[in-house]
């Protein structure tokens, strides 16, 4: 009676499909909120991104900018093994900072990015802007500055380096301003 248990289980294990996770680009919606800042995308210019994860088929992770997706891949500190990246083509038809597309993605590893330009993202960092087309890229970059690459020639320090937001920070400022929270809360 086991053997014929087992042989059974084996069957039905032998006959289990396994599929593979969609991980194709999903449009922009008002569901969309970026994952640091959970905010709705569509508020906020610039383009966006989206990273989809193993394991959480048909709910990737939205980035409110390129940047921060691209920060997102190179911390450690991730759960789960990102199987893509999508971000806005900026050189689609009709694209605009304003509005730049629900639909038009296109994945990271192909994408030709414009860093170290004069762009400012949709949550006032400076972006790193990408186009499925590289003369789209060079007109941009000769428009707005900054360099083409690749995903992998990015510098950690373009995405990982802090943001001067308000023109006023220093790093002794935020650290001022750290002890002072510190003491606030420990009070």
């Amino acid at each position: 009676m086991r053997a014929l248990a087992l042989i059974a289980l084996l069957a039905l294990a032998a006959c289990k499909e396994e599929t593979a996770q969609d991980i194709a680009p999903l449009p922009l919606t008002p569901a969309a909120v970026g994952h640091y800042c959970q905010m709705n995308l569509l508020e906020h210019d610039g383009p966006k991104a989206q990273a989809h994860l193993a394991g959480l088929p048909g709910a990737p992770l939205f980035f409110s900018q390129v940047r921060d997706v691209i920060a997102y891949l190179r911390m450690p500190e991730q759960s789960h093994d990102v199987l893509a990246v999508w971000v806005s083509d900026m050189g689609a038809p009709g694209a605009t900072w304003d509005a730049p597309g629900e639909a038009n993605w296109i994945e990271a590893d192909s994408a030709h990015f414009v860093v170290g330009g004069g762009a400012i993202g949709g949550m006032g960092a400076p972006e790193i802007v990408p186009f499925s087309d590289l003369d789209a890229a060079a007109a941009f970059a000769a428009q707005n500055g900054g360099r083409i690459m690749r995903l992998d020639d990015i510098p950690d320090t373009a995405v990982l380096a802090p943001v001067d937001l308000d023109g006023d920070t220093s790093d002794t400022e935020f650290q001022d301003r750290l002890r002072n929270l510190s003491r606030t809360v420990g009070e």
